[in-house]
């Protein structure tokens, strides 16, 4: 068994949004004593974030602002992180924009934006950080799908959406299997309904309750809920675990 090294940095990519998984994440893992390599669009986001996260945790950070749906500029910032903080160790993909057009009133251009981000994003991201983690011989790779990819929609976002999570789940597959060998899991979480502004910005008590209604729990997803199975999936204890899709949703979809 491959153990961690005990300094290592966990990548976040869609880090900074007040209300969203990424900053979760950020926040639970840097009070586990990783460091943090933020990607997001705004670099004074990105700064805030890092300086917070050093502040709170004491731990090292460092953000750069970055088009994940560019490969150019994902592959200059990561290596901008690598050269300033510990061993990259952990990735997770967590960047995505929504997409409520019916499927009727498509453009070529939505669907390339959302294709663009969500799946090949995932893609520029963990090619470059696998470079990395192939050389050391160990990583943890987690990317967020969606449970619409698996139910064929159903949620706020719609086809582009659900292609491309659907995507994300093959890309985790393939990627387990030929990076297996280099001692790098890789897996994927899909999350149900969660309170966050890809819902299509703050949700009515009365959404929530109709969201809840279809669910095996009495509640919505938080963005803690989403983080802590992310933390899970990158600690040291869940290397046996790898090609694997992670329903976070409440018992929406049961598989």
């Amino acid at each position: 068994m491959n153990a961690l090294p005990q300094e290592r940095t966990a990548i976040v990519t869609g880090a900074t949004s007040p209300r969203g998984i990424g900053r979760a994440t950020v926040d639970l893992l840097a009070s586990q004593g990783w460091h943090l390599g933020i990607i997001d669009l705004d670099q004074s986001a990105c700064d805030e974030l890092a300086n917070e996260v050093t502040a709170k945790h004491g731990v090292k950070a460092f953000g750069v602002a970055t088009d994940v749906a560019d490969e150019q500029q994902v592959r200059a910032a990561i290596d901008q992180i690598e050269a300033s903080l510990p061993q990259i160790v952990a990735l997770a993909n967590i960047a995505g924009v929504s997409s409520p057009v019916p499927y009727l009133e498509l453009t070529s251009d939505e669907w390339h934006r959302v294709i663009n981000v969500n799946l090949n994003g995932v893609h520029y991201v963990t090619r470059r950080v696998a470079e990395t983690m192939v050389q050391y011989e160990v990583g943890r790779i987690v990317s967020i799908s969606s449970v619409s990819a698996q139910r064929g929609g159903g949620t706020f976002s719609k086809t582009p959406y659900s292609v491309a999570k659907a995507g994300v789940i093959g890309l985790t597959r393939s990627l387990a299997r030929e990076l297996g060998p280099y001692n790098i899991t890789v897996n994927a979480i899909s999350p149900g309904p969660i309170d966050t502004d890809i819902m299509g910005g703050t949700l009515t008590e009365e959404r929530k309750a109709e969201l809840v209604e279809d669910l095996v729990v009495n509640r919505l997803g938080t963005t803690h809920d989403i983080a802590s199975a992310i933390s899970f999936l990158i600690a040291e204890e869940a290397g046996y675990i790898s090609g694997q899709t992670l329903n976070v949703d409440g018992g929406l979809y049961m598989h």
